[in-house]
């Protein structure tokens, strides 16, 4: 097992710098700082959600970045965001995403993983319905300290 620790950087400051609030309470029980610093990137999806802000949701993952949503396979940065831009346009637009982290992981100094339960709550719904919910794996990579990027995000439905 890979010894954590606070070269992921300072999540606190990391988020500033991303112009998104913290959130202290994402973290639940995963408080060490590295755990915090990988955790950002939820934070900063959730945001982006938030804003329904497309370049900033493509631009938390990596230039070669992967995301599995729904039934469908994005495999780049561009990709992301000509879906999520089409997706805040359409189907998406006035929704958000709400989850929290069940696991992380160092696998090695640069690269983690974390596992969250959560999903999108539409515009039209008050809460997340049983439909929408989700278990999703993210595979974060350390580019430097404080510089991380979404490699992998594969959602799976939780509820049938």
């Amino acid at each position: 097992m890979v010894e954590e620790n606070s070269s992921w950087g300072d999540a606190s400051a990391m988020l500033a710098t991303a112009g998104v609030r913290e959130d202290t309470s994402y973290y639940r029980q995963f408080t060490k700082a590295g755990e915090k610093a990988a955790l950002t990137i939820g934070q900063r999806i959730q945001a982006a959600w938030a804003a329904n802000d497309a370049d900033a949701f493509a631009g938390v993952f990596a230039e070669n970045g992967s995301l599995l949503m729904r039934d469908e396979q994005l495999t780049s940065r561009a990709e992301i965001r000509s879906y999520m831009a089409a997706g805040f346009d359409g189907a998406f637009r006035g929704a958000r995403v709400t989850g929290w982290p069940i696991e992380v992981k160092f696998l090695n100094d640069d690269v983690a993983i974390f596992v969250t339960c959560g999903g999108i709550v539409l515009a039209a719904d008050a809460e997340l319905l049983p439909q929408n919910q989700i278990r999703a794996t993210w595979v974060i990579v350390k580019r430097a300290p404080g510089r991380l990027e979404l490699m992998s995000h594969h959602g799976s439905p939780s509820n049938g």
